[in-house]
């Protein structure tokens, strides 16, 4: 019987599974390392965040992203946009430094069973655990408009089906969204031959600004601080003291976690952007059908006016959809009886990360409604996986009590 089996072995999994090793729990830690990072990002992307703002977290705080880099002579430099396989190398020696084991395993199913779980592999294996941390990355929350669900294969895709956007050369692509993901995948096609065109239903595109220097007078530091997520009084909370955001109403919660932090091209990509890609705004996706060798998509702007774009290929660059419903491996049962925040599909957790089914814990994307927008990002593991550890480890305590 395991103290703790952590699902997922992405940047919040294996800083979880950091802090679970070094506290003593007896530990699984089942997934592919960074695998969203490896499989489902082209070649040529480059980290959003600062390089000091995207560490994986472990107790001795010694194995950041600038001491990985250190190490091997590469920079990591404030206002130097990181590459996204320097970071991928760097989450695979985290695992390696910092984590006991990780089983290449895919979970199928989490069952309750008495005051713990089983859980279920795709090789067949079952394994009880007296506590659960479910941190499964944005993958199986990925989000796709209805209008392009019924489409057939080859017609379209969500931005995360690509780690390689080469096998576009000469085809004309139209990619849906206003965001990073959405700017950086067409300004890549536009790089690899491909004819790009971006589409979204917001007014106008929205960029961040160059990062303020981390040098700065005192005054200018206290009208607009810096933080895990850029500058500014708004971000700061959400990314210094998301215990605080918990406190808040559910509603709220869920709106926030839905709008804060918005979509943003990154300041780097703005050139490369604007020098290749046409783009189509205040559009709203109605419907998407073959159109002989591709897809005819028709839009509706703000005052009722319809248009349409014939392609051979339609990505949708949309994010991802924090919601239970989209995790088939938890026993249905034990899915329906979890609370969700108001408003949202997320689970409502304690100041520890757990659900209202004792032992069931969440970290990432998932929990955003709880915690808010830094659970987004990479920098919200540290906090996640420090409260989370210290959840089990009174979970355990209290269970031994008991006994």
């Amino acid at each position: 019987m395991y103290d703790l089996v952590v699902v997922g072995a992405g940047p919040y999994g294996l800083s979880i599974a950091a802090h679970a090793a070094a506290a003593g729990l007896r530990l699984r830690v089942l997934g592919r390392p960074m695998a969203s990072w490896r499989d489902h990002m082209p070649a040529g992307m480059f980290l959003k965040s600062e390089p000091w703002s995207s560490n994986l977290s472990d107790p001795s705080g010694d194995r950041t992203l600038s001491a990985y880099c250190a190490s091997r002579g590469l920079p990591a430099e404030h206002g130097s946009p990181m590459s996204i396989g320097t970071f991928t190398d760097y989450g695979m020696w985290f695992a390696d430094q910092a984590v006991p084991r990780v089983d290449e395993q895919t979970v199928t199913a989490v069952r309750p069973r008495g005051d713990g779980f089983v859980i279920g592999t795709e090789d067949g294996e079952t394994i009880p655990a007296r506590n659960v941390a479910l941190a499964v990355g944005v993958m199986p929350l990925v989000h796709v408009p209805e209008p392009l669900e019924g489409l057939p294969d080859g017609l379209a895709s969500h931005s995360s089906d690509h780690s390689d956007l080469s096998g576009f050369k000469g085809k004309d692509v139209t990619v849906i969204g206003a965001g990073q993901a959405a700017l950086e995948t067409a300004a890549l096609l536009a790089e690899e031959g491909a004819t790009a065109h971006v589409v979204a239903r917001a007014d106008r595109l929205n960029w961040n600004t160059p990062p303020q220097p981390l040098d700065r007078s005192l005054v200018r530091s206290l009208r607009d601080p810096h933080c895990g997520l850029g500058t500014g009084w708004p971000s700061w909370v959400w990314s210094e003291i998301p215990w605080a955001v918990r406190r808040l109403p559910g509603s709220t919660r869920a709106r926030i976690a839905a709008t804060a932090l918005g979509p943003a091209g990154a300041w780097w990509l703005r050139e490369r952007f604007e020098s290749g890609v046409p783009v189509m705004m205040g559009q709203r996706l109605r419907a998407a059908v073959p159109s002989g060798a591709g897809v005819r998509l028709e839009f509706t702007t703000a005052d009722g006016a319809r248009t349409s774009v014939e392609t051979e290929h339609v990505i949708a660059a949309t994010g991802f959809t924090p919601d239970l419903a989209r995790l088939p491996m938890l026993d249905p049962a034990l899915r329906a009886g979890l609370r969700r925040v108001a408003g949202s599909g997320g689970p409502e957790l304690n100041a520890r990360f757990e659900s209202s089914r004792p032992g069931l814990f969440f970290a990432g994307l998932l929990t955003a409604p709880s915690f808010g927008p830094s659970m987004r990002f990479v920098y919200g593991s540290g906090f996640t996986a420090k409260r989370l550890v210290r959840g089990v480890r009174r979970r355990l305590g209290s269970r031994t009590a008991r006994a």
